[in-house]
Protein backbone atom coordinates (compact mmCIF):
# COMPACT_ATOMS: atom_id res chain seq x y z
CA UNK A 1 0.00 0.00 0.00
CA UNK A 2 1.36 3.40 -0.97
CA UNK A 3 1.75 6.26 1.48
CA UNK A 4 -0.48 8.46 -0.69
CA UNK A 5 -3.31 5.93 -0.42
CA UNK A 6 -2.85 5.71 3.34
CA UNK A 7 -2.94 9.49 3.77
CA UNK A 8 -6.40 9.57 2.18
CA UNK A 9 -7.82 7.40 4.99
CA UNK A 10 -9.47 8.84 8.09
CA UNK A 11 -8.07 8.34 11.60
CA UNK A 12 -10.63 5.61 12.36
CA UNK A 13 -9.74 3.78 9.15
CA UNK A 14 -6.03 4.11 9.92
CA UNK A 15 -6.49 2.60 13.37
CA UNK A 16 -8.55 -0.23 11.88
CA UNK A 17 -5.87 -0.80 9.25
CA UNK A 18 -3.20 -0.95 11.96
CA UNK A 19 -5.17 -3.59 13.87
CA UNK A 20 -5.68 -5.62 10.68
CA UNK A 21 -1.97 -5.50 9.90
CA UNK A 22 -1.10 -6.61 13.44
CA UNK A 23 -3.43 -9.59 13.12
CA UNK A 24 -2.04 -10.44 9.68
CA UNK A 25 1.54 -10.26 10.97
CA UNK A 26 0.65 -12.57 13.86
CA UNK A 27 -0.87 -15.08 11.45
CA UNK A 28 2.13 -14.90 9.12
CA UNK A 29 4.57 -15.47 11.97
CA UNK A 30 2.49 -18.40 13.18
CA UNK A 31 2.46 -19.92 9.69
CA UNK A 32 6.23 -19.38 9.40
CA UNK A 33 6.84 -21.20 12.68
CA UNK A 34 4.71 -24.15 11.60
CA UNK A 35 6.34 -24.31 8.16
CA UNK A 36 3.21 -23.41 6.19
CA UNK A 37 4.43 -20.07 4.85
CA UNK A 38 5.66 -20.30 1.25
CA UNK A 39 7.11 -16.79 0.93
CA UNK A 40 8.66 -15.31 4.10
CA UNK A 41 9.24 -12.00 2.27
CA UNK A 42 5.56 -11.22 2.91
CA UNK A 43 6.38 -10.61 6.58
CA UNK A 44 8.72 -7.76 5.65
CA UNK A 45 6.11 -6.19 3.39
CA UNK A 46 3.50 -6.27 6.15
CA UNK A 47 5.97 -4.73 8.61
CA UNK A 48 6.68 -1.90 6.16
CA UNK A 49 2.97 -1.28 5.63
CA UNK A 50 2.48 -1.16 9.40
CA UNK A 51 5.33 1.34 9.74
CA UNK A 52 3.77 3.52 7.03
CA UNK A 53 0.40 3.47 8.78
CA UNK A 54 1.93 4.31 12.15
CA UNK A 55 3.95 7.15 10.63
CA UNK A 56 0.89 8.71 9.03
CA UNK A 57 -1.13 8.31 12.23
CA UNK A 58 1.61 10.20 14.05
CA UNK A 59 1.68 12.91 11.34
CA UNK A 60 -2.06 13.42 11.71
CA UNK A 61 -1.77 13.57 15.51
CA UNK A 62 0.89 16.24 15.19
CA UNK A 63 -1.27 18.26 12.79
CA UNK A 64 -4.21 18.10 15.20
CA UNK A 65 -2.01 19.31 18.05
CA UNK A 66 -1.16 22.52 16.18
Amino acid sequence: MKAKEIRDLSMVDLQKKEQDLKAELFNLRFRLATGQLDNPMVIGAVKKDMARVKTIIREKEMQEAK
